[in-house]
């Protein structure tokens, strides 16, 4: 009867015949299970079949000293480095007469999966306890399997993070910029807390994105929530969880985000927005990595990467008692600030261009181009709204059926006058959104959709918060949220 599913292929390192007749009477009993496929006597052959064929075999018996330069913790090292999942048994006479830990610990560091002690030269028949050999070969080519599996999902959560970066991609080449990249480059590789600054629309959240999947916690998860989104009286149920039967209402327990985030990094959007009692906890997250749940007597420990962000200005905000000035601290270990569009004219035409191509392939349309003119006023304009500004005036512009976007096609976008000189724009210069329209030729339906973006963005640009633009439009700020979601403006 087969003992298992499939045949653990072999490469057997020894260069004395003697024990190479003993390896191969161990395993006969079970050699329609176990079979050894090469048998080398020197490292740097084995290193070659390896390289040569990385698939080849699931278990690797090698002498501890061997002939050929290429031997012991080296040999371990440089087999797991061409072969990550391959598993290595050593057999040694290094242990015969005595318990070295220090040499098994020195084994197992290097990669090994166990090792096994020589017998004697005058027991003729084994290399080893035949039993706990074939054991030890067994438990390693399963150990083989699973580490397979792991390496594969692994190369999966890579792929979908570089799709992830694929999209998230900071554009621009301004001095401004690369310092930007390199600030990233820097933070993704410590876990200290951060705080993002810059003017709404600028993409904080695409900073935090770029740390996070570029870090060593990519693999976990990313949680980005806007704090002033989240209705006043749930704030510290959304963060911080609570437990079933905590108050009324609560019928089962719930995770919080800081939970969801454990391991991972929680971007916390507008973190000015957060009320002082929630503060309070967060300190206690920060500084000792536990959270304390609504209902629970316990704390629950967690180990989570916090970038937080505002476009307030944060010292103002303290000297007004409605920031904490301990919280600021333990947030502001490393500092970004994301520089306004304004101040990097020189990426506003990669960007609308990148934007552009994005929105063309994700509406079918046809190749349109810039005219010169255009690109001048683009580049010209002030962009209060930032980059989230620019990318809505991109899509808003393929509405038009024309392959030419021309200067006056740029101008009703942008809410201008025909004669407006557009360095002096003031708000109160902005066209009405319906009269953007008139002449679109969209359905009623596009037309209703897009006058709702307009309007959004127009008030969004204005406001300094989220919570200030909810109240603006007179609507509960999870609606607004939705909202935007909706209308593609998150």
């Amino acid at each position: 009867m087969k003992l298992l599913d499939k045949v653990i292929r072999l490469l057997v390192i020894e260069d004395e015949e003697y024990d190479v007749k003993r390896i191969k009477k161990t395993i006969a009993p079970y050699s329609s299970e176990i079979q050894i496929v090469d048998i080398v006597s020197n490292g740097k052959a084995a290193l070659d079949l390896v390289q040569a064929n990385p698939g080849g075999y699931d278990v690797v018996i090698t002498d501890y000293q061997i002939s050929g330069g290429i031997m012991g913790d080296e040999l371990i090292k440089r087999i797991r480095i061409l072969a990550p999942a391959l598993q290595v048994i050593v057999v040694t006479k290094m242990t015969i007469n005595l318990t070295n830990f220090d040499f098994a610990a020195k084994l197992i560091q290097a990669g090994a999966f166990w090792y096994c002690t020589k017998y004697p030269g005058d027991i003729e028949d084994y290399i080893y306890q035949p039993t706990d050999f074939i054991l030890s070969i067994v438990n390693a080519w399963q150990k083989k399997r699973l580490e397979e599996e792991q390496l594969k999902s692994n190369r999966k959560l890579t792929k979908n993070i570089e799709n992830i970066l694929s999209q998230k991609v900071i554009v621009g080449e301004s001095t401004a910029i690369k310092r930007l990249r390199e600030d990233i480059r820097r933070s993704a590789q410590n876990s200290a807390s951060i705080f993002i600054t810059g003017p709404s629309g600028t993409g904080k959240e695409l900073v935090a994105n770029n740390i996070h999947y570029t870090s060593d916690r990519r693999l976990e998860n990313f949680v980005a929530i806007n704090c002033g989104s989240i209705p006043f009286e749930l704030v510290e149920s959304e963060l911080f969880g609570y437990t079933k039967g905590s108050f009324t209402g609560a019928n089962s327990n719930k995770q919080g985000l800081f939970e969801i985030a454990n391991n991972g990094t929680i971007f916390l959007d507008e973190v000015t927005e957060l009320p002082l009692s929630a503060q309070v906890k967060m300190l206690r997250v920060l500084q000792e990595g536990e959270l304390e749940k609504i209902g629970r007597t316990g704390v629950v420990k967690v180990d989570v990467r916090v970038i937080a962000a505002t476009n307030r200005n944060i010292e103002e905000e303290i000297a007004a008692k409605r920031f904490r000035e301990d919280l600021y601290y333990r947030l502001n270990v490393v500092q970004i600030q994301v520089p306004a569009l304004k101040d990097r004219r020189e990426d506003i035409d990669p960007l609308f261009t990148y934007f552009l191509d994005g929105f063309k392939k994700e509406m079918s349309k046809d190749e349109v181009t810039l005219s010169d003119e255009a690109r001048t006023i683009l580049t010209s304009y002030n962009w209060p709204g930032n980059v989230r500004e620019l990318k809505n005036v991109a899509q808003r512009l393929l509405f038009n059926e024309d392959s030419v976007i021309s200067a006056a096609m740029v101008r009703r976008a942008l809410g201008l006058a025909d004669d407006h000189v557009v360095n002096d724009f003031r708000p109160e210069d902005r066209q009405s959104a319906f009269s953007q329209f008139l002449t679109s030729h969209l359905t009623l339906r596009d037309i209703e959709l897009e006058f709702r973006r307009e309007y959004v963005t127009f008030i969004r640009e204005r406001s300094e918060s989220d919570a200030e633009a909810a109240k603006k439009l007179g609507i509960a700020a999870p609606n607004y949220s939705r909202m935007c979601k909706e209308l593609g403006l998150k």
